[in-house]
């Protein structure tokens, strides 16, 4: 028995989402049906604006590449990061110290170490800082540069130099994105290049990003996936985007409310 286009439709959906594209042809092949039952499964599909016919099949839509404002972040999704920064938190070991890159889920996790005497936060966020400097017991170290109003982070030249004196235990990174072909990505350059050198000044670079982020991809690369020591995400990270990180042996912590 055939299956339905409503059944057709999740597999096309759940395969954009994880590998980016499909093809035609190799539609047709899984599900048995013609090249022109494809064809007219991928125009309903553009048509609901969940995906992009190119030739010879179709690609996922690419987020907007205009970054939200810092606030508007802050309100996305709200809970989620609540839960991720608990949790996030709670691999901080006694006496580490981490860095913390720009980003209102990274800001959840400062505020779940407010209490922690024993850890050192390195930062480039001006939030982060701010936060920091209201409630935190331990030691807060800013990684200043030239700050960016539109970022509300340090970025250039001096905070990459800073970034090169030290050696910490855990990195955590946000990002705009998460897909398979792309990666781990950010909306702006000089962003993606300051959690890029976060990651090569740890031990354990860990990924901290809630469900909408998966799927997605933005401007600027940060790294492959397979760079990431671990994933903390909720539990609306879907099971095919799990199965897909265990297959990278990426560890994926996944935290409820």
């Amino acid at each position: 028995m055939s299956l339905t286009y409503e059944e057709r439709r999740e597999t096309i959906l759940a395969q954009v989402d994880i590998d980016g594209k499909v093809q035609v042809h190799a539609l047709a092949t899984l599900f048995n049906v013609s090249t022109e039952t494809i064809r007219r499964d991928l125009d309903r599909l553009e048509k609901e604006g969940r995906l992009r016919k190119v030739y010879g099949g179709a690609v996922r839509i690419r987020s907007e590449m205009i970054e939200p404002t810092f606030l508007k972040r802050s309100q996305m999704h709200q809970s989620e990061k609540q839960v991720i920064g608990k949790l996030a938190a709670s691999l901080v070991e006694y006496g580490e110290t981490v860095i913390l890159d720009n980003g209102t889920t990274t800001l959840e996790i400062m505020r779940h170490l407010k209490d922690r005497a024993d850890v050192t936060v390195i930062t480039n966020a001006v939030p982060i800082l701010t936060c920091a400097l209201e409630e935190f017991q331990g030691k807060i170290i800013f990684a200043g540069g030239e700050v960016n109003p539109s970022y509300q982070a340090a970025t250039g030249v001096i905070t990459h130099q800073l970034l090169d004196q030290f050696k910490v235990n855990k990195a955590f990174i946000s990002a705009g994105g998460v897909s398979l072909p792309d990666g781990i990505t950010e909306y702006h350059l000089e962003e993606a290049l300051l959690s890029r050198k976060m990651m090569q000044r740890t031990e354990e670079a860990i990924l901290v990003v809630d469900h909408s982020k998966f799927g997605v991809t933005t401007f600027a690369q940060i790294a492959p996936i397979e760079q990431i020591s671990m994933i903390v995400t909720d539990t609306g990270c879907t099971k095919e985007w799990i199965d897909a990180l265990h297959k990278l042996d990426v560890e994926i912590l996944v935290g409820e409310k």
